[in-house]
């Protein structure tokens, strides 16, 4: 190493001077006043010390005159030192070639002779140089996007991966986007596994989305089951990806557009908005149902209870009847005259409060008496009403005419022709 140190020193002034050129003399003190070395001079030494490496020569390697040859060659020994000097310098830097970084969010994947070895992580990494290991790296951090259907807008359409059939055979134009990165562990079979990946992703999603759209109606891929077909396809795409072993997460699918194909955008359109009035009405009429539907079963509710007070009444009325006509029928069977008499003045009391005319019929004169009858029937209808508002209760006869028993009493007189005309004989009383 001295040896080595002493021919490639750059420290030796002999450089470019045609001295100590052979490494085995010591150099000479340049003269007083001698300029700068002579930058062919000193290629010139350099190839003379590296040649005596070697065992060549200097070959006469000085251009000035008095410089005196050196040894013909370096020894053996000094050989051997040189090349294991070289052939450690190379090794050296073959196995410095082994050094690689790895940044954060990439792993890189080793090969031995072309086989998959390991996957090293993020950081300051060595492998055994090339040809016997090499490295790749791949980015599993990235989240990696591609469109189906369009091509950065919804109007720059690609038909052949949109147009798609449904399952009552009508055509839809769909447009997802589809949103992936790499799994952890997935950076080999990323790389070995399929050979182009992406392109797999791709084909993967169109046939997911054609088996699930085909397996649903119109309507339902247009309108009502959006999230849930998006959710079934990326379900699919994972399930098929996996089966194929390439090492791809699905994160998200996606869908930008669902619309029918150009050529019958307007007779949809027409068949929606139909649909559509179909609906209102359908809801006009369920909101009319629901105000008449109510209102009915109250007014039938009212009548119902209107029947039952009514069939209350009139069997209170008539059980009342009957008790009362019970207790006049024990009354009358002690005393029948008293009470026959009071029936008839009762039931002439009814009749002629509600008669407007009287005719009165008089002994030993055709005159016609005149009577005041609308003052009269004005004020027995006041005191009527008047006994009926302070006593709160009808005047009711004790018991109906017909249902009077006919005794061998004195002929009553005849009572003829309606409640406004009477005529009655009093000569018979």
């Amino acid at each position: 190493m001295r040896l080595l140190s002493r021919i490639f020193n750059l420290n030796d002034p002999g450089w470019g001077r045609g001295q100590g050129g052979n490494g085995s003399e010591p150099p000479k003190k340049p003269e007083q006043g001698n300029g700068p070395p002579d930058l062919d001079q000193v290629w010139r030494d350099f190839n003379n010390r590296l040649g005596s490496l070697f065992g060549r020569g200097k070959g006469g390697g000085g251009s000035r005159p008095n410089q005196t040859s050196g040894p013909s060659g370096p020894t053996p020994r000094q050989s051997k030192i040189g090349l294991g000097v070289l052939v450690a310098g190379g090794v050296a830097l073959w196995l410095a070639s082994g050094f690689f970084i790895v940044q954060e969010g990439q792993v890189a994947v080793l090969t031995q002779f072309g086989k998959y070895k390991s996957t090293a992580q993020a950081g300051f990494q060595w492998r055994i140089p090339a040809p016997i290991q090499g490295h790749e790296i791949v980015n599993i951090s990235q989240l990696r996007t591609f469109e189906v259907g369009f091509r950065g807008n919804a109007r720059n359409r690609v038909l052949p991966e949109a147009l798609m059939l449904t399952e009552d055979e009508n055509i839809v134009d769909v447009q997802f986007v589809v949103q992936y990165r790499l799994r952890a562990d997935g950076a080999p079979d990323y790389i070995f596994k399929t050979k182009d990946p992406d392109e797999s992703v791709r084909q993967t999603a169109q046939a997911a989305m054609r088996e699930v759209v085909g397996k649903k109606p119109m309507d339902k891929v247009l309108y009502e089951e959006r999230a849930a077909i998006a959710v079934d396809v990326q379900k699919l795409m994972q399930q098929i990806l996996d089966r194929y072993k390439t090492g791809v997460q699905v994160s998200s699918v996606a869908i930008q557009n669902v619309q029918p194909p150009e050529q019958v955008q307007a007779a949809f359109d027409d068949a929606v908005k139909a649909g559509q009035d179909l609906d209102r009405q359908k809801n006009e009429g369920q909101a009319y149902s629901n105000q008449i539907v109510p209102m009915a079963a109250g007014q039938a509710s009212r009548m119902l209870e209107q029947a039952e007070g009514y069939r209350a009444r009139v069997v209170g009325t008539a059980t009342g009847d009957a008790a009362r006509f019970s207790s006049v029928l024990a009354e009358y069977t002690k005393a029948p005259g008293v009470i026959r008499e009071r029936m008839y003045l009762e039931t002439m009391q009814q009749m002629f409060a509600n008669a407007s005319k009287v005719l009165i019929d008089t002994k030993g004169s055709n005159n016609m008496l005149y009577l005041p009858l609308d003052k009269i029937t004005q004020q027995v209808a006041q005191d009527s009403s008047r006994t009926a508002a302070s006593s709160g209760m009808t005047t009711v006869p004790l018991v109906p005419p017909a249902l009077v028993p006919s005794t061998s009493s004195p002929a009553r007189p005849a009572v003829q022709g309606s409640p406004n005309s009477l005529t009655r004989d009093r000569g018979s009383r």
